[in-house]
């Protein structure tokens, strides 16, 4: 089976920054209408968005930043082909979006990593395409808990929430038999079936919607209090 491997191995537990998420991109343009296996190394497939980057943006270049966010996911949420995420470390964030916009996500039997959707305590509002794939990806009962919960969670719970679909004692094992499984099917109809199921990129969010929510948000991402937020997680990372 013709595959990419697109794994992670970028500073700060794989931290979604302007560099990475641009890599990203790239890959799976590379990638093509292949399958694609997502992992990370050094403990996390990502562990958010890179919160030293967001800091220091202005309007202008926040602007830019949360473009790059939403064409990464839904380059990754709209790939032909079966992706599956490798979840053997931390998906928090940006990075348990990274699990969710993949076909399957297979997370390890290690009760030392958290996978979720942190963003609402951290004070921000999730892009809308990015929003949307999140939203067809978590079943709707437990948006509450996802959501507005905001918290991080061990990969049972995790599974019962509906943020992974297997928690496996070998994971990059099972990561790729699922891949492998969902290759088999024929291309052509995978793929039809896929954009029949997500559509495009407009589907999720039309120009006009991220127009407008970029117009909104940005101030709040920009603002002091997020910037105090961001600040405090920095502080106790150090």
């Amino acid at each position: 089976m013709a595959s990419m491997d697109i794994r992670l191995e970028h500073p700060n537990k794989n931290a979604l920054g302007t560099e990475s998420m641009t890599w990203i991109c790239e890959k799976l343009a590379e990638a093509g209408d292949e399958p694609v296996l997502l992992s990370g190394a050094g403990g996390a497939l990502s562990a958010g968005l890179d919160l030293r980057e967001v800091a220091r943006l202005d309007a202008r270049a926040m602007n830019e930043f949360l473009r790059l966010l939403e064409r990464c996911m839904t380059a990754l949420y709209l790939h032909p082909a079966p992706t599956v995420a490798q979840i053997d470390g931390h998906a928090i964030a940006g990075g348990c979006v990274l699990a969710l916009a993949c076909d399957w996500r297979t997370a390890a039997d290690d009760p030392r990593i958290r996978i979720g959707l942190n963003e609402v305590a951290l004070g921000v509002r999730f892009p809308p395409r990015t929003l949307s794939i999140c939203r067809a990806r978590v079943p709707r009962r437990h948006h509450v808990a996802v959501f507005l919960g905001a918290g991080v969670h061990a990969a049972p719970e995790a599974l019962r929430l509906g943020l992974v679909d297997e928690v496996a004692s070998d994971c990059p094992a099972a990561a790729r038999a699922a891949l492998e499984r969902l290759a088999a099917h024929p291309r052509a109809a995978y793929a039809a079936t896929k954009h029949d199921l997500r559509g495009d990129a407009r589907a999720l969010a039309s120009d006009a919607a991220l127009d407008a929510w970029l117009a909104e948000s940005i101030p709040i991402w920009t603002s002091p209090d997020v910037r105090a937020r961001v600040a405090a997680v920095l502080d106790r990372k150090r």
